[in-house]
């Protein structure tokens, strides 16, 4: 993992209480839904609201590509490096 996405998986795991969740377990490629960190959708609103207080962009639930921006920790990662403001 990259320091970006150490981070996230940090802030996820520690945000949302997934005390079932090691981040030494945690890849780029760690599914955000289903297998992985097993998140739902309100869980996904939680994550977004968190991206925009701590990095300075909206993340928007009417997003085309937010199929893909919330795949993998990995694709979150690079979907924030690219529009963060902070």
């Amino acid at each position: 993992m990259n320091p970006l996405e150490h981070e996230l998986a940090t802030l996820i795991v520690g945000e949302l209480n997934l005390e079932d969740i090691a981040i030494a377990d945690v890849t780029a490629e760690t599914p955000l839904y289903g297998e992985g960190f097993g998140l739902d959708s309100i869980d996904i609103l939680e994550i977004a609201l968190l991206i925009s207080k701590k990095y300075g962009f909206e993340l928007r639930s009417d997003n085309p590509d937010n199929e893909k921006i919330y795949a993998t920790l990995g694709a979150l990662s690079a979907y924030v490096e690219a529009h963060r403001t902070r």
